[in-house]
């Protein structure tokens, strides 16, 4: 009699053990975060459903979703939705046409399924680089940030950070046409899809050369040129097949870029985000807390990006942080958001929560505990008492 066959879901339910552990953490930061929205928008008279499904940029991909894209350009600030990228709302669209309830449902509940989804792949880049230790508490850290209740809102930044971290995940063990195929998704869900292209690019140029330089020592070893070349193909297609879309439904080459500038966001070189973060830090008297804590956030990031590149973090990584603030810092334009823009930045936190390794587990959970409770604080102030956008 021949042995039974394994299970194909067999590696799957292995790695979902192995993550485990950095899926329940992050799942109880993220709870924490709405427990405390719920109690606020209570006290305040609020329901807590329209706070996470149904305003600001979510009621763009839901007009997105119910009647298309614009087809021109009028010229009125902050009124085109060809500013927002497709998958989303196409999406939502998809999985809406066959399923009960609203579309505005359907939005939160891809957002908070893709939420696993890119915790899971925060997990496994983490665990990939460091061990299992630091691939939870990197987890856990991700979902403890300040603006950490956009992950749980109907936006893109939690679907956006799960193909980019399974994509560079994909670079670092050489899956190269899952990495693009990943990058070009990534690249149709947020303007900032191209860093992750430009990690796949990169990486992949490197790789290539390497293999040329060493010769038929490593060929054998390495994964096949063609499968590297393809993987590279097509990871900056999202990106470029939308942009040029948006120029050919316009009629003008820069069409998308001529969008941007009506929402005022322009590449100046960072001039606009150092004339902020003066103004803020330096002379208003009593600056807003949300501007103050999104000006925290892009110097800590900066300071952790140097950090990084101390630490020689893979290439891939670098690629994909360096390119990611030099899109939202470089940027001119609404000066809010940009703690939102960089959420995705997830492996700037590997400093952090590699050192959190060293320390002893009290002084580890209570760092833990404090970030937590942090979020959750200035995430319902974000929701609740801030008056716009993330």
């Amino acid at each position: 009699m021949p042995p039974p066959r394994p299970r194909r879901t067999a590696p799957l339910r292995r790695a979902l053990r192995h993550a485990a552990p950095a899926l329940l953490g992050y799942a109880a930061v993220r709870l924490l975060g709405i427990v405390v929205l719920a109690k606020w928008a209570h006290l305040k008279g609020h329901g807590l459903w329209p706070q996470l499904a149904d305003k600001w940029d979510s009621k763009w991909y839901l007009r997105i979703a119910d009647h298309g894209y614009d087809h021109v350009l009028t010229g009125a600030r902050d009124s085109c939705n060809l500013a927002f990228f497709p998958l989303y709302p196409v999406l939502v669209k998809a999985v809406a046409g066959v399923t009960p309830g609203s579309r505005a449902s359907v939005g939160l509940l891809l957002s908070l399924g893709a939420s696993m989804i890119a915790a899971w792949g925060v997990f496994a880049v983490g665990d990939r680089l460091y061990g299992r230790r630091t691939g939870v508490l990197l987890t856990v850290l991700w979902g403890a940030t300040p603006v950490a209740l956009v992950q749980s809102m109907g936006y893109t930044e939690s679907l956006f950070t799960a193909l980019a971290a399974w994509s560079l995940y994909a670079v670092l063990t050489e899956r190269w046409l899952w990495a693009g195929t990943l990058s070009l998704l990534a690249g149709l869900t947020r303007p900032t899809g191209i860093a992750v292209a430009a990690a796949v690019l990169t990486t992949a140029a490197l790789a290539l050369w390497r293999r040329r330089r060493d010769g038929p020592r490593t060929k054998e070893r390495d994964p096949a040129p063609g499968r590297v070349l393809l993987g590279a193909a097509l990871a900056p297609l999202g990106w470029l097949g939308y942009i040029g879309w948006v120029g050919v439904r316009l009629g003008r080459w820069d069409g998308y870029f001529a969008v941007q500038r009506t929402w005022t966001n322009e590449w100046d070189g960072g001039a606009d985000t150092l004339r902020e973060l003066r103004t803020i830090l330096a002379y208003q008297p009593r600056p807003q807390m949300f501007l103050v804590v999104v000006s925290a956030v892009i110097i800590a990031s900066t300071a952790l990006f140097l950090i990084s590149l101390t630490q020689r973090q893979p290439l891939p990584l670098l690629v994909f942080t360096g390119v990611l603030l030099l899109i939202v810092l470089g940027s001119g334009g609404v000066y809010f958001p940009r703690a939102r823009f960089l959420l995705p930045g997830f492996p700037l936190l590997l400093p952090l929560a590699t050192a959190l390794t060293t320390v002893t587990p009290r002084t580890r959970t209570i760092l833990l505990g404090t970030a937590a409770l942090s979020s959750a604080y200035f995430g319902s102030y974000m929701a609740l008492v801030w008056p716009s956008a993330p």
